[in-house]
C-alpha cells in the first residue's frame, strides 16, 4: 500500500522498539526517517537514551522496563503495529521484556541484533546476548545481524558466501522464520552481498560495493524499511530488495557530517521517488520549446537531437528521462519521435551521470551538432566551455561499453580546471563530432539553444 491509498483508508502502523541516537544518524532517528520514506507511520518504544555523534558514544542511559512496556501497550491499544522492528536492546530484562510483549500482541518482527556502535562502542552487554538468542530470536519474523554479529550468533567464522550461508541456517535454528546475513563486512566478497535465508531456500541480494565514510546507521535503516515493507503487507523477498536499494542508494548520497561516520541519507529514496513526475513534465515542456521554434533544426546533428533530464539522486540510466528515438530533422523544424520516458537515451544519460559526480545540480542535457561558430557563441553567452580529444581515449576505456563518456567528462573537467557548461568533442572514426549543453533542467538547457540561435542570426 502507497503512501496515497494509505490516506485513502487506513496507513500501515510499523514500530522502532529502539535507543535514540543523540547525533541523528541511528537508532529511533533513522527508524523514523525510513519509515516515513517508504509511506507508512512510524511510532515509538523508546528503549535508551545515548550521548553519541560521529566518532563517540559517551553516554547511554537505559529506560525502566515498566515504561518500555506502557510504550508498546500503548500504541497498540489505540494505532496498532502492523510491524515492528527492534535495535538497541541493551540488557537482557529489557530484551527478556520486548520478547514477552511482542509474544503477547503477535506482531511481525525485525530483530537488527544490535551490538557495537559504529564508533566502536558497545552497545548490547556481554550478559544479554544469551537473552537475545533464547527469548528474542524465537519471536522474530526475520534477523538482520550484519556478518561479524551473525559470527557471534551462529558461533563460526564467516569469510565467503558459503559461511554466509551456513551461519544464516545455524541462527535459523534458534527460531526467526528468516534471517539475513549482511556482507558489507566480509572483505573477500567483491560485492556488497546479503543472504536471506527463508523457509529451507537461500536468497541473494548483491550490488556494487561503495566506498563511503558515510555509513552511520545502515543496520538500523536496513532493518527498518523491512518493516516498513512487511507493514504495507509486502511478501518478505521483496522487502529485502526494497531495504537493499534504499540503503545503497542512502550510502552513496550519505550525508557527510560530523568528524567520524556520516549518517546514511535515508530520505534520498523518497525525494527520488517523488520527483519522477516533475522531471517527466519538465522534459516534456524542454521538448514543446524546441519543436515549437522551427530555427531549431539548424543545430540538429546527424544521428539526431535529444534532451535529457535526471530525478535527484540518480543513479543509473533508468533514472534520466529523454525521448525515445530522438528528436528528428523534418525540414520544417524538430519533431519528437515519442513521448519522453526514463531509459530513453543511455548516451545523454551516461553525460549527466557523469558530470553530476563533479556538480551534482547540472541534471540536464542536450546534444546538437558541432560547428565553431555554435563553440564562439556558447564562450560569449557566458558559458564555461571545454572538450576531449576522442583520440587519445585508451584502448582500455574505448574497448569497454558505454565508457568514452565518463572519461571525456573527466578529461573536459581537468581542462579548465573547473566543470564545464558545454563539453565538445570532434569524433572519431564512424563518430559524428558533437556537443553536449549541460544545465539545472530540461527547460533551462532548451532556452540555451533558442538563445543560441537568437544570438546566431
Amino acid at each position: 500500500m502507497s503512501l496515497l491509498e494509505g490516506t485513502l483508508g487506513r496507513i500501515p502502523v510499523a514500530m522502532t522498539i529502539a535507543g535514540s541516537d543523540s547525533g541523528g544518524g541511528a537508532g529511533i532517528e533513522a527508524d523514523l526517517k525510513t519509515f516515513a520514506a517508504l509511506g507508512v507511520h512510524g511510532t515509538v518504544v523508546l528503549t535508551a537514551i545515548t550521548a553519541q555523534n560521529t566518532f563517540s558514544v559517551t553516554g547511554v542511559q537505559d529506560v525502566e522496563l515498566d515504561l518500555i512496556e506502557k510504550q508498546i501497550d500503548a500504541v497498540v491499544e489505540d494505532l496498532g503495529v502492523d510491524a515492528a522492528k527492534t535495535g538497541m536492546l541493551h540488557t537482557s530484562s529489557i530484551i527478556e521484556t520486548v520478547a514477552r510483549k511482542v509474544k503477547e500482541y503477535g506482531f511481525p518482527l525485525v530483530v537488527d541484533p544490535v551490538m557495537v556502535a559504529k564508533s566502536g562502542a558497545p552497545l548490547l552487554r556481554e550478559e544479554a546476548v544469551d537473552a537475545l538468542k533464547k527469548k528474542l530470536l524465537p519471536v522474530a519474523t526475520v534477523v538482520t545481524p550484519n556478518a561479524r554479529e551473525a559470527e557471534v550468533l551462529a558461533g563460526i567464522k564467516i569469510s565467503s558466501k558459503e559461511d554466509m550461508v551456513k551461519a544464516a541456517e545455524i541462527i535459523a535454528s534458534l527460531g526467526p522464520e528468516a534471517v539475513v546475513v549482511k556482507g558489507g563486512h566480509v572483505e573477500t566478497l567483491d560485492e556488497a552481498v546479503d543472504i536471506l535465508y527463508y523457509k529451507d531456500s537461500v536468497y541473494e541480494y548483491s550490488a556494487p560495493k561503495v566506498e563511503s565514510r558515510n555509513t552511520h546507521g545502515t543496520g538500523c535503516t536496513f532493518s527498518a524499511a523491512i518493516a516498513a515493507e512487511l507493514a504495507k503487507g509486502t511478501p518478505l523477498t521483496k522487502a529485502v530488495e526494497t531495504a537493499k536499494n534504499l540503503v545503497r542508494l542512502g550510502i552513496v548520497y550519505g550525508i557527510p557530517l560530523g568528524r567520524g561516520h556520516g549518517p546514511v541519507n535515508s530520505m534520498a529514496y523518497l525525494y527520488r521517488e517523488a520527483s519522477r513526475y516533475r522531471v517527466l513534465k519538465s522534459v516534456e515542456k524542454a521538448v514543446e520549446i524546441l519543436t515549437s521554434d522551427p530555427s531549431l533544426e539548424k543545430l540538429a546533428p546527424e544521428v539526431g537531437m535529444n534532451i535529457a533530464e535526471a530525478i535527484p539522486y540518480a543513479l543509473n540510466v533508468d533514472d534520466v528521462v529523454a525521448v525515445p528515438g530522438r528528436l528528428r530533422k523534418t525540414g520544417k523544424g524538430l519533431t519528437a519521435a515519442s513521448h519522453p520516458d526514463f531509459g530513453a537515451s543511455s548516451h545523454l544519460a551516461r553525460y549527466i551521470l557523469a558530470i553530476g559526480k563533479y556538480d551534482p545540480s547540472k541534471k540536464a542535457a542536450v546534444n546538437i551538432r558541432y560547428s565553431e561558430k555554435t563553440v564562439e557563441v556558447l564562450k560569449e553567452m557566458g558559458l564555461v566551455v571545454s572538450f576531449y580529444d576522442r583520440r587519445e581515449e585508451p584502448m582500455e576505456i574505448k574497448s569497454k561499453e558505454g565508457m568514452t563518456v565518463p572519461w571525456g567528462v573527466e578529461q573536459a573537467v581537468k581542462r579548465v580546471s573547473k566543470v564545464p557548461d558545454v563539453i565538445y568533442h570532434l569524433g572519431d572514426w564512424g563518430k559524428e563530432p558533437m556537443i553536449v549543453i549541460f544545465g539545472r533542467n530540461s527547460v533551462e538547457v532548451a532556452k540555451i539553444l533558442v538563445e543560441v540561435m537568437r544570438k546566431a542570426r
